[in-house]
């Protein structure tokens, strides 16, 4: 009886197994590594956004451009929610694809006014952040971050970015806020 038993639970456990094996596990939980990761991410293609374009002309800032919006912004997921630093009414906000590589590359009819943050000679980008706020699949951030341009000037920005992975697992920016500093004036 005990040999029949002991082969019924190997049979089990055999039937089942294959089914387990076919399991898929989809962890879509953000790390502060990976948050850290994408900011400095962020910061070194605009800089090198900026140095191609003094380097190689606007056509190849815009092309490195366009790749940057596609690898760091949710855009293929739907809506962004980008609130440029420099921007006013009625085109402050750039929930396509267009108004932001607009906004960091200008040459979009549809924004007259835009004259293309990232081609602005930056040479360095810090961020500076507040904090930092992970739940499970979204991290919301809050600080400051530093331009400093060729000739050694720095602006300070305050901005805000919530990210999201996609269905590759890959962090993007759905929310990205930047506004200059009030300075009581």
């Amino acid at each position: 009886m005990k040999i029949a038993s002991t082969l019924t639970a190997a049979a089990l456990i055999a039937a089942v197994t294959p089914a387990l094996a076919e399991v898929v596990v989809v962890n879509q939980a953000i790390s502060e590594t990976e948050v850290l990761a994408a900011q400095k991410g962020w910061c070194q293609a605009l800089v090198d956004i900026s140095s191609t374009n003094a380097n190689s002309g606007r056509a190849a800032a815009t092309a490195l451009a366009e790749k940057v919006i596609d690898s760091a912004y949710g855009y293929q997921m739907g809506t962004v929610l980008f609130k440029p630093t420099l921007t006013v009414n009625p085109q402050t906000f750039r929930t396509t694809r267009a108004g932001a590589l607009s906004y960091f590359v200008a040459g979009d009819s549809n924004y007259p006014n835009d004259s293309g943050f990232a081609l602005k000679d930056w040479t360095k980008c810090e961020i500076d952040n507040a904090s930092i706020i992970i739940t499970g699949s979204s991290a919301s951030t809050m600080g400051k971050v530093h331009f400093t341009d060729g000739s050694g000037n720095v602006t300070t920005v305050d901005k805000t970015w919530k990210f999201v992975k996609d269905d590759a697992g890959q962090l993007r920016i759905v929310v990205h806020h930047s506004s200059l500093e009030f300075t009581g004036e």
